[in-house]
């Protein structure tokens, strides 16, 4: 019987190559790596611990919860949104065109420079004094997102921001004040994706692929809202959590959620 190698089986033959030359591997190899980094980066920043604890006074508070992003990130608020599990009182802070990946796609990127939007949206929105805002920015250096955290602040909101800092020592600021998201948040989550995103690189593909940023957010964020439940479990406080509608019983938990948070719900 031949020994099993590196690239065989038990019997000695040779194995087929994995389709993509072991690029899916890499890829979930490059999540798991940054997914690792935020826990160990957690035990020396207690940035996580932070925001849980923002989000957790402003509920306990009374105040209501938001979260923006432009493009793909928007994406990412909206995942925070009427979640099975997740807190019901979050609400998508919505800006018409770059609300994910609308059609035109190329028009989000080109609303996320335009001056003076960040004001008329939060103009017309329901945000109040004691709020909170979570903006969510891979790069955080865009006008559109600095803006509605400055804005945001200068109305008694609470701000969250949720950026990769590599890009603040690697990229130039684009906002007229030469500020980024980061100079205008109570507190910050750090993402940890590196710049540009695309995390592998492959003989015969011209440019770097596979972007990271999305799961790793969202695994950031989600990680963020069950910290804040504890924190309120931790005081006391109720927690309004939603509950799938798709067991039996979930649909009666969440309108009793609805019936008891209705002022702070603006999604139904």
């Amino acid at each position: 019987m031949s020994a099993v190698g590196t690239d065989g089986d038990a019997r000695g033959e040779r194995a087929a190559p994995a389709p993509g030359g072991g690029l899916a591997e890499a890829y979930l190899d490059a999540t798991l790596h940054l997914l690792a980094r935020q826990r160990e980066q957690e035990a020396e920043s207690g940035r996580i611990g932070t925001a849980a604890a923002l989000i957790a006074d402003t509920v306990a508070a009374g105040g209501r919860l938001f979260a923006f992003g432009a493009g793909h990130s928007s994406l990412l608020a909206q995942d925070l949104v009427y979640r099975a599990g997740g807190l019901a009182l979050v609400n998508l802070l919505p800006v018409p065109g770059a609300r994910g990946v609308e059609s035109p796609a190329t028009l989000g990127s080109a609303l996320e420079h335009v001056e003076g939007l960040a004001t008329a949206v939060l103009d017309t929105s329901p945000v109040t004094e004691g709020d909170l805002l979570l903006v969510i920015s891979l790069s955080g250096r865009n006008t559109l997102p600095v803006e509605m955290a400055m804005e945001a602040r200068a109305r008694g909101l609470r701000t969250l921001g949720v950026t990769s800092l590599a890009y603040v020592a690697a990229t130039t600021a684009r906002h007229a004040s030469g500020t980024r998201l980061v100079d205008h948040c109570d507190a910050v989550l750090d993402t940890g994706v590196p710049v540009g995103d695309a995390q592998l690189t492959a003989e015969g593909i011209d440019a770097p692929f596979a972007p990271v940023s999305t799961p790793v957010t969202s695994a950031l964020l989600h990680a963020v809202f069950a910290a804040a439940a504890g924190e309120l479990a931790r005081r006391g406080a109720e927690v309004p959590l939603l509950r799938s509608g798709n067991v039996d019983g979930g649909i009666e938990w969440n309108e009793r959620v609805f019936a008891t948070y209705g002022d702070r719900i603006f999604y139904r």
